[in-house]
């Protein structure tokens, strides 16, 4: 009998919070409905211009980010492209790669859908074996190793998968989120909630990266390194 009551308490109890929650918004929508009643012709037409000009600005940016090579995943041939590639792009992803890893593959594909969704980025990929200045530069020990890129310097890494379950089955959208941990995308979901398949199986414990302790850390990692 206690228990049906407490039931009927938590029952009420949520109806309420979502009545509350249902009149704060409509008492929003009606406040911007006035705002749109009571302005005039003018006001109306500026408001129009603005978001006009919003709208060019962003395709302005869209065609000068495509125009640099952003939109497509794309492997570069040397160690100097590099260089010339993230001077020109405010974030870049490269992964270093080599053709007998089959992990590499895996991020491939996954690169490939990201790349076209987020044209705020650059993604390339550099044969590791023929950019050996470069991987002793940023101390590439594993791979496949993502460098993330910004304003010209090497910020973070994604070594191997570990920040991605630890498995080869990790999806685009867990990729993607760390990517925006690093803040190298535009990242729109929720950076504490990690998008994994299922919980049980990547663990309980993983959260939000701190970046601080990527870029020094000894990397030891099960990737396939042979």
């Amino acid at each position: 009998m206690a228990a049906d009551t407490s039931v009927e308490i938590l029952q009420k109890v949520l109806e309420n919070e979502i009545l509350q929650t249902t009149k704060v918004v409509e008492e929003h929508l009606d406040a911007e409905m006035q705002k749109l009643d009571q302005m005039d012709e003018d006001e109306l037409e500026r408001l129009k211009q603005r978001r006009l000009e919003a709208l060019k600005k962003a395709q302005q940016q869209k065609q000068e980010w495509l125009s640099k090579g952003h939109g497509e995943y794309r492997e570069i041939p040397s160690e100097r492209d590099f260089f010339q590639e993230v001077k020109e792009s405010k974030n870049v992803v490269c992964h270093f790669y080599r053709d007998t890893t089959f992990r590499c593959q895996i991020l491939d594909k996954h690169l490939t859908v990201l790349a076209k969704k987020h044209v705020e980025t650059k993604f390339l990929k550099l044969n590791a074996e023929k950019s050996p200045f470069l991987c002793e530069r940023l101390r590439i020990k594993v791979i496949p190793t993502l460098a993330l890129v910004k304003d010209g310097k090497t910020q973070d890494y994604v070594v191997g998968f570990t920040d991605l379950g630890n498995t080869d089955d990790f999806t685009t959208e867990t990729l993607e989120w760390r990517l925006g941990c690093a803040d190298i995308i535009n990242y729109s979901g929720n950076l504490m909630d990690p998008p994994f398949q299922s919980q049980k199986k990547f663990g309980t414990s993983f959260t939000k990266l701190d970046k601080k302790t990527i870029r020094g850390k000894k990397y030891d990692s099960d990737s396939d390194d042979d």
